[in-house]
């Protein structure tokens, strides 16, 4: 199955934000949430099964100077079984204008056993524009051996690249559940912080560690767990901000 999704939000003249363009196809079908909210919230729905072997599927976003957009799921994506010959690709290409914000958001992508899945995300940043980007994965559901997932995670602000980050999991990604990478933890994820609320120390917490990345003001949170709850957990601490008494209002589910 090939399929597409086009999501354009701009300034709506009123201090919030509008969708210029909604357009989804099976499975990929976005629908708005809470509109009477600043920002243009979107969760998508699953319309079919999957992502599903030989399934060829591309979101694209742009987001305008002045508008903010939350993008969600409604439910965690479960990578199917598929044919090795037959891999499964979501690429994700994402444009934010300078003053402008991008929140994706989605919930974790299950890499069920004998999955065979490519998740690629490209992001074009302008200065002064303001980006949260969150990622996490599950290896295989309850008391089953992952299957084969990469992601491939490439961010550029102002034309030059902050993040570049690849993450394999499965039988064919040797190492990958070792004790330099996920060990015995069935979920691993991280969360990118782009803007003026990015965190500007390192920190380690359990599993999880915060770097700020060279080309800030931005730092990258990744984390390991148990499962995707604790995941999640890691991944948005409040411990993370600077100013011990704030909160990641940035990372706080609506």
């Amino acid at each position: 199955m090939r399929a597409e999704a086009r999501l354009v939000a701009e300034p709506d003249g009123r201090g919030g934000t509008r969708l210029s363009t909604v357009y989804g196809e099976p499975p990929l079908l976005p629908r708005r949430t809470n509109p009477h909210h600043r920002a243009a919230e979107v969760h998508f729905v699953g319309g079919a099964a999957g992502p599903l072997g030989g399934d060829d599927l591309r979101v694209a976003i742009t987001v305008r100077t002045g508008a903010h957009l939350v993008v969600r799921t409604i439910a965690a994506a479960l990578a199917q079984p598929s044919d090795p010959r037959m891999p499964s690709r979501l690429d994700v290409v994402a444009t934010v204008e300078a003053g402008a914000a991008l929140d994706w958001l989605p919930e974790p992508t299950i890499a069920a056993i004998g999955c065979d899945h490519h998740q690629r995300s490209i992001v074009d940043l302008a200065d002064g524009a303001r980006l949260t980007w969150r990622e996490e994965i599950v290896a295989g559901r309850h008391a089953e051996p992952a299957g084969d997932l990469r992601t491939s995670t490439a961010v550029r602000c102002a034309g030059r690249t902050i993040l570049r980050h690849d993450l394999g999991i499965g039988p064919h990604a040797q190492g990958w559940d070792g004790p330099a990478i996920a060990g015995a933890a069935r979920a691993v994820g991280t969360l990118l912080l782009v803007g003026p609320g990015a965190p500007t120390k390192p920190a380690v917490s359990g599993t999880a560690a915060l770097m700020p990345l060279a080309r800030g003001p931005a730092a990258l949170i990744t984390a390991a767990a148990q499962d995707a709850r604790a995941l999640r957990t890691a991944l948005t601490a409040t411990t993370w901000a600077d100013d011990p008494d704030a909160e990641l209002d940035i990372c706080r589910e609506s």
